[in-house]
């Protein structure tokens, strides 16, 4: 059975203060002490300002909470203003980085090519590892063109032919509805369902045993009251989580749903 993975993606919100507390009140709020011995993965993604904030506190509290970026470059070193390597999110004990979030294609311009360099670089990463957490969705325009499978289809190909499907044993998946999130339409957990099975469906065409194993999130406005129903569908493994997440409660509760 595959782990269910519960990440929160805090966007470009957040300060320091938030990072600590959120940390030390979601430990708390899981099991009543640091999170041991839960049966999924917790992870939290601050923006990257707040990444060695956010790992010192998990340390500190003894928690087995993880930390993750929003996005990284895909080049080790050089004259990349902004940027943020691989190795700079290693020292601060980052351990999963999102690639190619939907924001980051859309307002961005990240290229299928683009995004596949991305995962490539995390997945070539061995000590320690950077896992990537590789994102796919279309649009509402997508959507209602009927051109969902073939959008998914061309972005899942093309890392597979960048990082060949083996790359998928340290990956994971990340279904975006764009057209669910913030346009006032609504993704039910029986579509969520058919996109994540058509996803396996397509990864099992190179491998069925990777297929079976990779872990597919729904990144598709998670809420505490939708969230158990999602998470109990086939092929759902957990959600990745944009606005509830900055609220510790309704996080936690989120979390909760993946028991």
């Amino acid at each position: 059975m595959r782990r269910k993975l519960i990440a929160a993606n805090w966007k470009m919100h957040g300060s320091s203060a938030m990072a600590q507390n959120f940390v030390s009140e979601l430990s708390l709020m899981l099991e009543k002490s640091p999170v041991k011995g839960l049966a999924y993965d917790v992870l939290l993604c601050p923006a990257m300002p707040y990444l060695g904030v956010a790992s010192s506190a998990v340390e500190k509290c003894g928690s087995a909470i993880k930390v993750g970026a929003q996005t990284v470059n895909e080049f080790e070193q050089g004259a990349y203003t902004g940027e943020t390597s691989l190795g700079m999110l290693q020292d601060l004990g980052v351990q999963y980085s999102l690639v190619g979030h939907s924001e980051r294609r859309e307002i961005y311009g990240e290229t299928n090519e683009l995004v596949a360099a991305k995962f490539v670089a995390c997945v070539g990463v061995t000590d320690p590892a950077v896992r990537p957490i590789l994102c796919m969705g279309e649009t509402i325009e997508q959507r209602k063109a009927g051109q969902t499978e073939s959008v998914i289809a061309e972005q899942l190909a093309s890392v597979i032919n960048a990082a060949g499907i083996e790359a998928f044993a340290k990956a994971d998946i990340a279904y975006e509805p764009v057209w669910a999130i913030g346009t006032g339409e609504t993704a039910t957990p029986a579509q969520a369902q058919s996109v994540h099975q058509f996803i396996r469906a397509e990864l099992s065409k190179k491998s069925e045993s990777l297929a079976d194993s990779v872990r597919i999130l729904y990144g598709g406005s998670v809420k505490p009251v939708n969230a158990a129903e999602l998470f109990s569908q086939q092929d759902i493994d957990g959600g990745l989580v944009g606005g509830a997440s900055l609220d510790v409660e309704s996080f936690a509760a989120i979390c909760k749903a993946a028991e």
